[in-house]
């Protein structure tokens, strides 16, 4: 290496070292920036000379160095669609491209993000603070079937009103019922209550209860349920046909664990088409010092009409939206994208990431990752550390400048010797 490869050497270091401070601002310029991944820098030196025994240094070459696979910290919010990701993945957007006709139109190419700072815009679409709109997939609150994919919207879900087809029932009926109290039907224990609802929304109570049948065969028993059907406060109880039969043990024989079909039940003036037992919890048959029924479980499928009133994000990316029937039911899954390398991604602005042959293509799913509603990922930017690098970086510079000063000392001397 000669005096004039030293020069363009240390120049070569005085861009290494200013394509290093410019990385470190930009660092400590988006700190505050939600899901800002800092860029780091480094170096390659480039041999000037490779021969035997004679390998001298050269230039330096400097180049970006991601770190999307680093984590910033994650903070509360108070806005429930503001979402962070635990672990890997990223957030499937697109952007607004603008609007026509009253319509919005958005890019067809998808980025990716650790922005989670979504909330809710005027049409119910899910955008974070760099204008990026959240995919994923809609889904309907009644059948939790997927209606959509695309542009997540939580802002037009309704909940209309659903009539009961299912009672889901578990319960222990003692072996000993005691019927001292009872009056009607003969010899009978309270069984489930609960109130059901009609087509329109209606609410209906469902009174039932349990008679164990005269029996001489010591090995089993068998029970009869009945439900009222009166109306204006007279009770009339009618039984089911199908009888529940129990062995020596507790356990029920018949019928098979499932759904008990109860026919179509005219209750409070309402005919319940296909109105079924759910009985797979378990019904069993063991003594119990009350003589009453012991419910373990009892809820009906049925509703009444519901708007939505919150919405709240699941560890599973689901979006449950709470309705104003009590509701709470999935309304949107959200869009994560996983990378083989995600370090290979291409920054773009706004805090995206777009794909690259380095990253390989996107596949959808969590992957093991959760997600956390009402919360934001940090910049994983350390001002401290970025403090340090400053000093470091600022130093090579100086030292840089003063090898060209030295070189060109040098090369002033050797023009002085020749005169």
């Amino acid at each position: 290496m000669d005096l004039f490869s030293a020069l363009q050497t240390s120049v070569s270091g005085l861009q290494a070292q200013s394509y290093a401070i410019s990385n470190i601002s930009g660092n400590i310029a988006n700190s505050q920036t939600t899901g800002f991944k800092r860029v780091d820098t480094s170096f390659v030196d480039l041999m000037s000379e490779t021969t035997p025994k004679r390998e001298v240094a050269g230039s330096v070459l400097a180049q970006s160095q991601l770190t999307n696979t680093i984590a910033g910290n994650v903070v509360s919010s108070t806005i429930p669609t503001n979402m962070s990701i635990s672990g890997t993945g990223f957030f499937t957007v697109v952007q607004k491209t603008g609007d026509a006709n009253g319509q919005s139109t958005f890019s067809g190419t998808n980025a990716y993000t650790r922005r989670g700072d979504f909330a809710q815009d005027k049409d119910g679409y899910l955008v974070n603070g760099a204008g990026g709109y959240l995919t994923g997939t809609n889904v309907d609150p009644i059948t939790g079937q997927t209606t959509s994919t695309g542009l997540v919207n939580v802002g037009n879900a309704t909940l209309p009103a659903q009539a009961t087809t299912t009672i889901k029932y578990a319960a222990n009926l003692p072996a000993t019922p005691d019927t001292s109290a009872t009056t009607v039907p003969p010899n009978s224990i309270l069984g489930p209550s609960i109130t059901a609802y009609t087509a329109t929304g209606a609410p209906v109570t469902v009174n039932m209860r349990w008679s164990k049948d005269a029996s001489t065969d010591p090995s089993s028993s068998s029970w009869t349920l009945s439900y009222d059907a009166g109306t204006n406060g007279t009770a009339n109880w009618q039984p089911v046909a199908t009888k529940f039969s129990f062995d020596s043990t507790g356990k029920l024989t018949s019928p098979a664990s499932g759904n008990v079909d109860l026919g179509n039940p005219k209750i409070g003036g309402y005919t319940f088409t296909g109105l079924a037992l759910d009985i797979s919890g378990g019904l069993t048959q063991y003594a119990d010092t009350t003589g009453a029924v012991t419910t373990n479980t009892l809820s009906q499928n049925g509703n009444n009409s519901g708007t939505l009133t919150s919405v709240a994000v699941g560890a599973d990316g689901k979006i449950n939206g709470t309705f104003s029937n009590g509701a709470v039911v999935p309304i949107a899954t959200v869009g994560i994208a996983q990378f083989a390398n995600p370090d290979g991604l291409r920054a773009d602005s706004k805090g995206n990431y777009l794909q690259t042959a380095d990253s390989g293509p996107p596949l959808a799913g969590l992957n093991d990752s959760t997600i956390t509603g009402a919360s934001n990922e940090q910049s994983n930017t350390d001002i401290a550390t970025e403090f340090s690098k400053m000093i470091v970086t600022q130093q090579a510079y100086s030292a840089n400048t003063r090898v060209m000063s030295t070189a060109q000392t040098m090369m002033s001397d050797l023009l002085n010797v020749i005169r």
